[in-house]
């Protein structure tokens, strides 16, 4: 007899259809409280994982993540924010979903079901030893992604996992593998709450720890960051002005859109 998942364990919460707004917005915060909670458990299973990445990308390669649903569309959003916010190649940090770009914003039935399009998907950005693959599930079952690690593994690339259940079989699979259990959720097994809040945060930690160690921040500053709007422009004129003594915003925004970005205008200045 197969044993319930955490994940998939009945509410705590009983009638919610009875609740009134103020009930329910007070009983879902009070469960989401309790994830950062749960992350702090497994804080060294999450600084195993950032140290051999930050070690394989010195190195040239490149981290995946790889995932099904609302965990695939976790890694596609922090794989997509890192380029701008970090400035570096969109090709460095890829987030890679089961049933494609449709599966971002839509369901792709039975996508998730398919052992070997995992990896399929994963070729066709040429995989080498140097790169590092995370599977993202929630359930730690997801057949998409457990058979992309399998693969890797037999080819020599790092593997890593982040789900919400204990003993799970994506763990076992991995060989650097998170599990944050965050019990039972709000509506009984819908993920896309506590397991989604708690992947979205771990996912914030690897690639920030991972960017920062990597010397795309320096002191608190996005200083790499991408000049791709007047907020960002505004905020690196600023970065610019702070860090040159210059009391002149227009002279800061002319040196700092000339060079295109504030690390670039500061190594400039330097040589």
């Amino acid at each position: 007899m197969s044993i319930q998942k955490i994940t998939e364990r009945e509410s705590h919460y009983k009638h919610l259809e009875k609740m009134s707004v103020a009930e329910l917005l007070s009983n879902i915060n009070k469960e989401d409280k309790t994830v950062p909670i749960a992350i702090k458990k497994v804080l060294p299973q999450i600084e195993l994982l950032v140290t051999i990445i930050v070690e394989k990308m010195k190195a040239g390669g490149r981290l995946f993540y790889i995932g099904a649903g609302t965990s695939g569309r976790l890694g596609i959003l922090d794989a997509s924010e890192c380029p701008p916010t970090f400035g570096i190649s969109p090709d460095l940090i890829k987030g890679i979903i089961a049933g494609g770009n449709k599966a971002i914003t839509d369901a792709v039935e039975f996508a998730e079901d398919d052992t070997e399009q995992g990896f399929k998907d994963l070729q066709k950005h040429n995989l080498c030893d140097k790169d590092v693959v995370i599977g993202i599930a929630a359930s730690g079952t997801t057949p998409y992604v457990m058979g992309a690690l399998q693969k890797c593994n037999t080819i020599g690339i790092i593997t890593g996992s982040i789900c919400c259940n204990i003993d799970s079989p994506i763990s076992k699979i991995a060989k650097y593998s998170v599990e944050v259990i965050v019990g039972p959720e709000f509506i009984t097994g819908s993920t896309r709450m506590k397991s989604g809040t708690a992947q979205k945060l771990i996912l914030n930690m690897i690639s920030t720890s991972v960017m920062i160690q990597l010397g795309r921040v320096e002191n608190n500053r996005m200083v790499n960051m991408q000049l791709a709007n007047e907020k960002l422009i505004d905020r690196g004129v600023k970065m610019v002005m702070d860090k040159l003594d210059l009391k002149d915003y227009e002279t800061a925004k002319k040196l700092l859109l000339k060079s295109g970005s504030v690390k670039k205008l500061i190594n400039n200045l330097h040589k």
